[in-house]
């Protein structure tokens, strides 16, 4: 028993390095661009300022208020200033940075649905999927959200 279990782990020992080989590196690039939100609701603009990342909104499905029929605003906002600031231009991704192979951290997301801003990481989940997880403290405490790549750019 003990050698099968000694084998087993040799194996691993020299598989592990092939595993983590064939692991898709991106460049800190790869993720500008403009990006459909799961909910095909917004896309977002994902653009660089210096060496950090920031989104911003482009594009609503429903871009006028059904009571107003003017532009939609950030009514939800916390800060009774930010209400009236138009959803579309409005920056909800802030501050990430390129950890050199897989994520985009330390940044934050703000969701315009409930006023709240939230810790987040981005990773890509195949070549034209980004995962978006924003978390409350650690990340174990959050939710994902999936953006797909939007071929179609929109006009900042």
């Amino acid at each position: 028993m003990r050698n099968i279990i000694k084998t087993a782990v040799v194996m691993l020992l020299l598989i592990s390095p092939a595993i983590k080989g064939s692991a898709q590196t991106h460049k800190a690039d790869d993720i500008l661009g403009t990006w459909l939100n799961q909910e095909a609701t917004g896309k977002i603009t994902i653009y660089k300022e210096g060496d950090k990342y920031f989104g911003k909104l482009v594009w609503l499905r429903t871009p006028l208020d059904s009571i107003t029929n003017l532009p939609r605003t950030d009514k939800e906002n916390p800060d009774t200033k930010l209400k009236s600031v138009p959803l579309i231009g409005l920056v909800n991704l802030k501050n990430f940075t390129f950890n050199g192979k897989e994520e985009w951290s330390g940044g934050t997301i703000y969701d315009p649905k409930n006023g709240k801003t939230y810790k987040c990481y981005i990773q890509f989940e195949s070549a034209n999927r980004l995962k978006i997880r924003g978390y409350i403290g650690v990340s174990l405490l959050g939710r994902n959200t999936f953006w797909t790549k939007s071929f179609m750019q929109e006009t900042k």
